[in-house]
């Protein structure tokens, strides 16, 4: 799939999270201090959605069960196995676009 506009940087401002759905899928992107991560939007813990969980540096953690995710690797700092897949962004003219496979 070629890059995808998900949203803008002005939607997406430093300390934030959103949820963006793709061909019916869910991710979550965030803005780390300029810095922008996009990793799938649902936990693979029971299902919860990453997008609509909290950001605190640079750990997206799920409202359902507390689980974080390095939003710049999709790791699971409790256990290596349970970690979401992370994708390259671009910014292009503001627009924030994600490279899915």
């Amino acid at each position: 799939m070629p890059l995808v506009k998900v949203t803008t940087l002005t939607e997406l401002p430093p300390g934030t999270l959103s949820e963006v759905q793709v061909a019916g899928a869910p991710y979550a992107v965030c803005n780390v201090d300029g810095a922008i991560h996009c990793v799938d939007g649902t936990c693979p813990h029971e299902g919860g959605p990453l997008g609509e969980g909290t950001l605190e540096g640079n750990n997206i953690t799920c409202p359902w069960h507390s689980f974080a995710f390095d939003c710049r690797t999709g790791a699971n700092d409790m256990d290596e196995d349970l970690r979401v897949r992370s994708y390259p962004v671009v910014i292009q003219d503001g627009n924030i676009l994600i490279d899915l496979p």
